[in-house]
């Protein structure tokens, strides 16, 4: 049932948009949204796409198959010919064929750090959809130093591209977030009724992205999402040597790594709005 794409037409001509979960196969929030919604859900005006990002993992329960799916949308000759032959690589060309098709993208995800809380993650051309969505931190930056993404992709030809991390993956708050982020984003590109309300939001400017250089990182301590680092402080150990931030900073998605090469952590800082 995870493989195709379900589509869902009104009665009255409008947009076209595309609801995405499961790009990452253990957040299973907007999976369980999703076959929860569906079958009884009428579609006023345009036309909206939903789809399951990644069959396989969703059924085996894990992040990713062979490849991280969300890093497969970029050009080819910025992927390695090992990611290339992957399964999530032909997911992505898959899903292209149907994103190329909507105007504007909402993908649902969520954190694998404890006690996360929701935010969005876009660009400044989504502004004038996300300031409806039911979550007040809007992180930007994610296109230029974390490259790959669906929502990376629909921003690269011009689109509009949106994720909406729920917060912890096994937490149940987190269908709530992905279920009332679903209706605000349908009713705000107008496909049912608006009831929706603008909301003030805060914003975070992702700035940095740690790559390991060793088989061994491990952080100084557990940290929170947009947990605030002060400048020179310990983030973790590469091997033998410190990591250290350059300044003062927030930091997102850190976790300890056994693989050079892999993303450790992200640093952003506040900003004022979302430019």
């Amino acid at each position: 049932m995870f493989e195709e794409i379900i589509q869902l037409i009104g009665e009255e001509n409008g947009p076209v948009s595309i609801i995405l979960a499961g790009v990452h196969g253990d957040e299973k929030c907007g999976v369980e949204v999703l076959k929860k919604i569906i079958p009884n859900l009428k579609i006023e005006k345009g036309r909206v796409l939903f789809g399951y990002g990644n069959p396989r993992a969703i059924k085996e329960d894990k992040r990713f198959v062979e490849e991280n799916l969300n890093r497969m949308f970029k050009k080819d000759d910025l992927l390695s010919e090992k990611e290339k032959e992957s399964y999530e690589y032909k997911r992505a060309q898959f899903l292209k064929k149907y994103l190329n098709q909507a105007d504007a993208l909402l993908d649902i995800h969520a954190s694998f750090v404890p006690n996360s809380k929701p935010f969005i993650i876009c660009e400044a051309n989504a502004k004038e959809t996300t300031k409806y969505l039911p979550i007040n931190l809007v992180v930007y930056g994610f296109d230029k130093v974390e490259p790959g993404g669906t929502d990376y992709y629909m921003n690269s030809i011009g689109k509009i591209g949106i994720c909406v991390e729920c917060g912890y993956l096994d937490n149940f708050e987190s269908r709530k977030v992905a279920e009332e982020s679903i209706f605000a984003f349908l009713e705000a590109r107008g496909h049912i009724k608006n009831n929706v309300k603008s909301r003030k939001q805060s914003y975070v400017q992702m700035c940095d992205l740690y790559i390991t250089k060793t088989n061994s990182f491990i952080l100084s301590k557990q940290f929170s999402d947009f947990e605030e680092i002060t400048e020179g402080q310990i983030i973790g150990m590469d091997g033998k040597n410190e990591v250290r931030a350059e300044k003062a900073s927030v930091i997102l998605f850190a976790g300890n790594r056994s693989q050079s090469g892999e993303e450790a952590f992200l640093l952003g800082e506040k900003k004022n709005s979302l430019v």
